[in-house]
């Protein structure tokens, strides 16, 4: 019978942003009686995980379980809901001249209206004309329609209601989310330490035994966590940093973001495609965001045209990831593990997944070569995932024309053939969206798909069904959910302190 490993004594997260602090509380809550110390690393503004102020729906699960409700998101983040992704020209144009877009929803129950007949015939998620129908008739999913009508709530209830299958991504404001994940690392027994780490010392083993904080004098751990940006600045320190490029799969290298403006309250983004690269608009109830995504090449005068004004900020990209980023006793997560454009905000979801990750395989004071390799392997197929549907993107028409040929996976093109050819998405593991969800964005994408076997041997009388079962449930939501911003506006109201 084997001893059981002594357990971790201390952890120490180097970087306090919005990651950071969240790795800092998940860690102590997973190992309560080990201390743990969070590093306030000078900002990155390169961190692009740090700085999202969004991620897909895993992260609410993962708030969940950390115990962070989204009532108090929404309460002193200013957080808000988003239903759908919208993709505009990705498709190019039809015949009239008109630009195609099409709008992603999420979560698993848009696959039965995406892979029928139906589907292909009066639904499914992308068209031309003009932008956010909100009739049912111009919708693949019910989100859609719900966002199109900026009708939406979360209703109390313990049985289902109609708006139960729609699933949803939170935005925030960062700066406010992350000083309530410090309020609750605190309160959870997290130290917090400001200053710059001026030195490290090695262990003789690939990682490192202890480092040196401006000011704040040396601190020893058995484990350290990076999330201190594109600098790496604790796995950079280690053993030579082997790094898989992606410059030859994706094509930004510089992201200009424009000054904020008013607040927006909508269910949907958008994603279009202008001049030069992409622009992202992100709404919110404490501004509109505007960011240019750019290849290299586009001047200053012509990202000014774009986006209305001079920008900003401005950063620039260098897209890939590291191969090992568990290291030693160091683990990277972040931008210190990959970087990448934030198309379809992908950015901190990853990083959230690749934090659950490192919760399930977390070590005792002796590190396992087993773990580690294993934590290195998932999470290298989670950045390869990621990379793929960002080249999924850039495979759509417009895209595709607008940014030239680029280098592709074989699992990505096995994606595309067999959606082209079959209506299917082949499995892969670690995937960011799931099967469903990528079906919905090559719909969303312009890109068109062919039919399962199934819709194939659809009569007419099963794609009648289908616009009928459809039609109903569209209606059913419209009628539970109450206008957006009034359901925000009355939850807020109720629930002001005293």
């Amino acid at each position: 019978m084997s001893n059981p490993r002594a357990p971790l004594r201390r952890i120490v997260v180097a970087g306090d942003g919005q990651l950071g602090s969240l790795a800092a509380l998940a860690i102590k809550q997973a190992l309560p009686f080990a201390e743990v110390i969070i590093i306030g690393t000078p900002v990155d503004n390169g961190a692009l995980a740090d700085r999202s102020p969004t991620a897909l729906p895993f992260t609410n699960r993962f708030h969940d379980r950390l115990g962070l409700q989204e009532e108090l998101l929404l309460l002193r983040a200013g957080g808000c809901h988003r239903l759908v992704l919208r993709y505009i020209g990705w498709g190019g144009h039809d015949g009239s001249g008109a630009v195609q877009h099409g709008a992603m929803p999420y979560g698993l129950s848009n696959d039965a209206s995406l892979k029928t007949r139906f589907a292909q015939e009066w639904g499914g998620g992308s068209r031309s004309g003009t932008e956010g129908q909100s009739g049912s008739q111009f919708a693949g999913s019910v989100a859609e329609i719900l966002a199109g009508r900026g009708q939406f709530a979360i209703l109390p209830s313990e049985t289902p209601t109609p708006l139960s299958d729609v699933d949803y991504a939170l935005r925030w404001n960062p700066a406010a989310y992350r000083d309530l994940i410090i309020e609750r690392a605190a309160a959870a027994g997290v130290r917090h330490i400001a200053g710059e780490i001026s030195d490290t010392v090695p262990d003789g083993q690939g990682g490192l035994s202890a480092l040196t904080i401006a000011g704040a004098g040396t601190i020893e751990a058995d484990f350290f966590v990076d999330c201190t940006g594109p600098s790496a600045a604790l796995l950079s320190r280690t053993a030579p940093v082997k790094r898989d490029d992606w410059q030859e799969y994706l094509p930004i290298r510089q992201l200009a973001f424009a000054q904020p403006v008013k607040p927006v309250l909508s269910l949907e983004d958008r994603v279009s495609l202008p001049q030069h690269g992409w622009l992202n608009e992100l709404a919110g109830r404490d501004a509109l965001q505007l960011m240019l995504a750019l290849p290299d090449g586009v001047s200053d005068g012509q990202i000014m045209d774009m986006l209305g004004q001079p920008p900003a900020e401005s950063i620039s990209l260098n897209p890939g990831a590291v191969c090992e980023p568990w290291t030693g006793n160091v683990a990277a997560l972040g931008d210190a593990a990959a970087q990448f454009e934030p198309l379809g905000f992908l950015n901190l979801d990853l990083a959230h997944r690749q934090l659950e990750l490192l919760l399930e395989m977390l070590p005792g004071q002796v590190v396992d070569p087993r773990e580690r390799d294993e934590y290195n392997r998932r999470a290298g197929l989670m950045a390869a995932g990621v990379r793929d549907v960002l080249g999924l993107h850039y495979a759509a028409p417009a895209a595709a024309e607008r940014f030239g040929p680029l280098k592709q996976s074989a699992h990505l093109k096995r994606v595309l053939d067999q959606s082209s050819r079959r209506g299917r998405i082949p499995f892969s593991e670690e995937l960011p969206l799931a099967n469903q969800e990528l079906s919905a964005l090559l719909a969303a994408l312009g890109m068109g798909s062919g039919l399962t076997p199934l819709a194939l041997a659809e009569g007419n009388d099963a794609a009648e069904k289908s616009r009928a079962a459809f039609e109903a449930k569209a209606q059913a939501a419209l009628s539970a959910a109450p206008p957006y911003g009034e359901w925000l506006g009355r939850f807020l109201q109720s629930n002001q302190p005293g």
